[in-house]
């Protein structure tokens, strides 16, 4: 296909802010309709981007407007089910974080997928960061040594839509801060170090006293190799900005992320071997969603191999464990 066809469901905030601006300067993509079950929002959004057809159903949509690939962005407790009825319909698929509520959904999900021949991706945008893909190039070609250690986080201070809604009720949101914010930083410090298969997890999580879901935790993950990834989150951080950060250390060197540092060992000295304008001009919010796209369009087209989301299961078996682990004040071994 030269041309690929694209349905966007749901249209709350990260399709307007990151999937529709892409798509819509994309020269080789055909948005064929975007679909929510608020119709009056659909079509005011569909407005913005010029998007021809409105939808109320994903069945209407996946029907009537032929897509070729869909990008699911609808509330979590819904992705397996869209994910689901987008793949029998012979669409490839492109989801947003998570897949699935749990690794049982996980697993549903890859089995279809394998059924129906068809491909999926899930939307870790982070990983297609300029400073990230400068990050692996340097571990891959063992510019750190034997990796020991990664320390990873996001702290966010009340993030857009989440003081009330689905985002704060466990049954449709599956999680809080440690899922809406853990899950990208937990996938980013595995497929850096080569996914290693987690092992023995730790964790603690906070919530205040009304609340149904935490707004911050930590967890400490061991996986083979003795690799440790210690990850740390909040939804209510009091600082003077965002903060997101990742750092890996091995025997011979170290990098990191925001800003991109890359150190190695030579001759008994440190030295800043970071490439000069490694980290892009352009914003890497949106540069990472036009990368990912530009991915998921070749996967689509046969360019590029499919996933097969075992990495997705790991993530979300580690991710379970934390909540078991937290819950159950004790570490959980896997």
């Amino acid at each position: 296909m030269s041309t690929v066809r694209v349905g966007v469901i749901g249209t709350g905030a990260i399709s307007q802010v990151a999937h529709l601006p892409v798509l819509s300067r994309m020269k080789d993509v055909e948005l064929v309709g975007v679909c929510d079950s608020d119709f009056a929002k659909a079509r005011t959004i569909a407005a913005r981007f010029q998007v021809a057809n409105v939808y109320e159903d994903i069945e209407d949509l996946l029907r009537d407007g032929r897509p070729d690939a869909v990008a699911v962005c609808t509330p979590n407790h819904l992705h397996e089910v869209h994910v689901e009825t987008a793949l029998a319909a012979g669409t490839h698929v492109l989801c947003e974080r998570p897949l699935a509520l749990s690794v049982a959904g996980v697993e549903r999900i890859a089995a279809t997928r394998q059924r129906a021949a068809r491909s999926v991706m899930v939307g870790m945008n982070h990983r297609f960061r300029t400073d990230v893909q400068a990050v692996r190039g340097f571990v891959r070609s063992g510019g750190v040594g034997a990796l020991r250690t990664v320390r990873c986080g996001w702290y966010m201070f009340r993030p857009t839509g989440q003081a009330s809604g689905w985002r704060q009720q466990r049954a449709r949101a599956g999680g809080g801060a440690m899922l809406d914010l853990g899950l990208s930083v937990v996938d980013l410090a595995l497929w850096l170090s080569g996914s290693p298969a987690p092992r023995r997890v730790s964790a603690v999580l906070a919530r205040g006293s009304d609340a149904e879901l935490e707004d911050a935790g930590a967890a400490l993950i061991v996986c083979d190799g003795g690799v440790s990834i210690f990850v740390d989150v909040s939804r209510a951080f009091v600082g003077e900005a965002e903060r997101f950060w990742l750092d890996l250390m091995g025997s011979t060197g170290s990098a990191s992320i925001s800003p991109l540092r890359l150190y190695r060992d030579v001759r008994g000295t440190p030295s800043n071997v970071t490439p000069a304008g490694a980290s892009g001009r352009e914003d890497a919010f949106t540069a990472s969603y036009r990368a990912e796209w530009a991915h998921f369009l070749a996967v689509a087209r046969g360019h590029v191999e499919a996933p097969d989301l075992s990495d997705q299961l790991a993530v979300h078996r580690a991710l379970e464990a934390v909540y078991r682990s937290a819950d159950q004040g004790r570490d959980v071994i896997l």
